[in-house]
C-alpha cells in the first residue's frame, strides 16, 4: 500500500504516433476525465480497455484522485495508448517513483512508462506511398 500525499498536483505526458494526451492528477474520489466524457462512458469498449490497464495495476491508488485527460491527434486507438503512458506515469510520479510500481508496469508493458519510438515512414517522391512504386506493364 502507497501513501498518498494530500494537496498534490501532477501533470503528466504521452505520445504516441501523433496522439498527445495531458493528465492532471489531483487528489480525489477516483473520478477519470478524458476530454471531458467520464471513462466509464467512453464509447469505444477497447479503447477503453486499453486505457483502464494502467489503473488495474496500480490498484486502490487511482480510486483516491482524480484525473483530467486532454487526447488530441491520431487516431483511437494511438489516442488511447498515449492515455494509458499519460497515467502510468502519472500515478507513478504521484506516488513519488515508487520502485515496485515501476517494476511491475515495465513487467506488464515497457511502452507503457517509456513510448513507443515508431513513426510512420516519410513519402517518397515519384511513389504512391512510402515504398509502393508505379507498376510497368512491359517486359
Amino acid at each position: 500500500m502507497t501513501t498518498v500525499p494530500t494537496g498534490k498536483i501532477v501533470i503528466a505526458t504521452g505520445k504516441r504516433k501523433t496522439s498527445i494526451a495531458r493528465a492532471v492528477i489531483k487528489p480525489g474520489k477516483g473520478r477519470i476525465w478524458i476530454n471531458g466524457v467520464p471513462l466509464e462512458i467512453w464509447p469505444i469498449e477497447l479503447a477503453r480497455l486499453k486505457m483502464y490497464e494502467p489503473l488495474v495495476l496500480v490498484g486502490d491508488l487511482w480510486k483516491r484522485v482524480d484525473i483530467w485527460i486532454n487526447v488530441k491527434g491520431g487516431g483511437v486507438m494511438s489516442q488511447a495508448d498515449a492515455v494509458r503512458m499519460a497515467l502510468a506515469r502519472g500515478l507513478l510520479e504521484y506516488v513519488e517513483q515508487n520502485k515496485e510500481l515501476k517494476k511491475v508496469l515495465n513487467e506488464y508493458d515497457r511502452y507503457m512508462l517509456s513510448g513507443d519510438p515508431r513513426r510512420t515512414e516519410p513519402e517518397k517522391w515519384g511513389r504512391y506511398s512510402a515504398r509502393r512504386r508505379w507498376q510497368k506493364s512491359y517486359r
